[in-house]
């Protein structure tokens, strides 16, 4: 049975790049990647605006729900891609970082959201090219 590659998406709040991220990555790998996603300072809900601008594009991230970021998630994780959340992100030798710098959505206007949207797709269909042989 091949290994299937999982990746952690983490951002501060785990309310809206990561979510989407995540939301994106579960669209165009279906099973083919364990997609998990934290945040270092969990927000009590997803931004609202996050979840619009994603339905938009036919993807519905309503049913998740802000995490804490676990070490063990971030150690058993084969990638794990940064978001504006610093060094609050545990350290593994053994395990592929990636920073993304984006926008962060929280209270922006719909507009700058789906710019983000659209500029986490473009990063994770690159991500995905390199995952999935």
């Amino acid at each position: 049975m091949p290994h299937t590659p999982s990746v952690l998406f983490v951002c501060v709040h785990n309310a809206g790049r990561s979510q989407m991220a995540a939301g994106w990555l579960r669209h165009l790998a279906g099973d083919r990647v364990d997609v998990r996603s934290a945040g270092s300072a969990p927000g009590a809900a997803i931004n609202p605006t996050a979840v619009d601008a994603m339905r938009e594009v036919g993807i519905d991230i309503t049913g998740q729900q802000p995490r804490l970021l676990d070490p063990a998630a971030v150690e058993s994780s084969d990638v794990v891609i940064t978001m504006g959340c610093g060094d609050a992100c545990p350290y593994f030798p053994s395990t592929r970082y990636e920073n993304w710098e984006l926008t962060d959505p929280a209270g922006q206007p719909i507009e700058v959201v789906r710019a983000v949207r659209d500029d986490v797709r473009a990063r994770v269909e690159k991500l995905l090219a390199g995952l999935l042989p």
